[in-house]
């Protein structure tokens, strides 16, 4: 589904970004997680096009991005609250995205059904503008904006930052609900060690822009990522201290 290949990105003469090769394969939810600084943000954006990189590639269903948009019909995202449109209700912002999908309100309506414990009761039919949301809230519409249309790439950034505990279990079922016939692929980034060895199969870390942790998720993961992010090359490097 995706592959990465001599990848880099480089901001006045600092490389933030060093990808030599990376693939994920259709139907994974795949992980990615690293202190502040490490890439995740980095790499989400050169595969959605918002920023090109310095050099290499990445490949979407075999799509070179960057080179063309023919990924775009398949692909969705959210990567914060900047998606949102914020002098729209919920309602109008999902018609709005299921407009560009090529989903009619009827549509929309049908596909919202399948969200009210999600939702609990929080979002629609409130006539609140989404600007006046929680941030829990506006993260929720971001997420399910992002499964309209039943796309076969949805890549979210910190999924689970602001939503309550109940919520977090529900997306995880969300997830693994979605992934259930194979392809569908989700990428996740998140500081959240738990709730991402929880839903992903595959964990990558990443420490100032490379990939230095490839693993199949098991559970012995989550006590090997808390070993190495309490290691003592983070201790010696200032910008984790």
């Amino acid at each position: 589904m995706i592959t990465a290949t001599n990848l880099t990105k480089v901001y006045n003469g600092i490389t933030v970004l060093n990808i030599d090769q990376l693939n994920i394969p259709t139907g994974q939810i795949f992980g990615l997680v690293g202190n502040n600084g490490a890439g995740k943000t980095t790499f989400f954006s050169l595969l959605l096009d918002l920023i090109q990189p310095t050099t290499g590639c990445i490949f979407n269903n075999e799509i070179t991005v960057g080179q063309s948009e023919s990924w775009k019909p398949f692909t969705s995202s959210f990567i914060d609250e900047s998606f949102l449109i914020g002098y729209l209700r919920p309602e109008e912002y999902f018609y709005f995205i299921g407009e560009l999908r090529n989903q009619n309100k009827a549509d929309v309506n049908a596909f919202l059904e399948n969200f009210g414990d999600f939702f609990h009761d929080e979002i629609l039919g409130k006539r609140k503008y989404l600007r006046d949301l929680s941030k829990g809230n506006q993260k929720k519409v971001g997420i399910v904006a992002a499964l309209i249309g039943n796309p076969k790439l949805v890549i979210l950034d910190e999924p689970f930052a602001n939503l309550d505990p109940t919520t977090q279990i529900r997306f995880k079922k969300i997830i693994k609900e979605l992934t259930a016939n194979g392809d569908t692929t989700f990428l996740i980034s998140s500081h959240d060690l738990i709730h991402i060895t929880g839903v992903c199969e595959r964990i990558v870390v990443m420490d100032r822009g490379v990939l230095v942790k490839d693993i199949i998720t098991s559970e012995e993961t989550l006590q090997e990522l808390e070993t190495y992010f309490s290691g003592e090359h983070f201790k010696e490097d200032k910008r984790f201290s």
